[in-house]
């Protein structure tokens, strides 16, 4: 999980971003929190409306759990309604396809999601990064390139917290 949520994560906190990690159960997810073990918020009691943005992690178990979870997708909906940032790397766009919000999007994610974004209506190209409205995507091998847009795009969005992922 190091590259897929941690050093974004790292990137938004070193940029002066209050993360927040999310997760279905605390009692799946092996993260961090100074020293403290497990999650920030139960996905269950996550209100989009105190998020400025969300970060969907990538790796292939995580990102299926996740999109599989009905508060998770009504989460990412509400985020998108409000035209908040979403990134998105490696595998996380299945949570946006789940989500049935990629139709007319434009995405670069890892390369075996591309068949997945194309059938659900979505453009995918093999790109550093591509950002689309207000959406950043990147697979996992560009981890700088991916952090520099976040940071650019999530300093649009101001005043409450961002999520770091679940």
């Amino acid at each position: 999980m190091l590259q897929a949520v941690e050093k974004p994560r790292k990137a938004l906190d070193d940029a002066g971003c209050k993360t927040v990690l999310i997760a279905p159960d605390s009692e799946t997810v092996q993260a961090m929190n100074h020293d403290n073990k497990g999650v920030d918020v139960k996905m269950k009691d996550a209100d989009p409306e105190k998020f400025d943005a969300v970060l969907l992690p990538g790796r292939v178990m995580n990102a299926d759990k996740l999109r599989m979870n009905d508060d998770a997708r009504k989460f990412v909906k509400a985020i998108d309604g409000s035209k908040k940032p979403i990134a998105v790397i490696c595998h996380g766009p299945w949570s946006l396809v789940s989500a049935r919000l990629v139709k007319g999007r434009h995405l670069t994610n890892y390369y075996s999601l591309q068949d997945d974004l194309r059938n659900a209506g979505a453009q995918w190209s093999e790109q550093e990064t591509v950002v689309d409205g207000n959406w950043v995507s990147r697979q996992l091998n560009d981890i700088p390139a991916f952090n520099k847009a976040i940071l650019e795009l999530f300093g649009k969005a101001k005043g409450k917290s961002h999520a770091a992922g679940w």
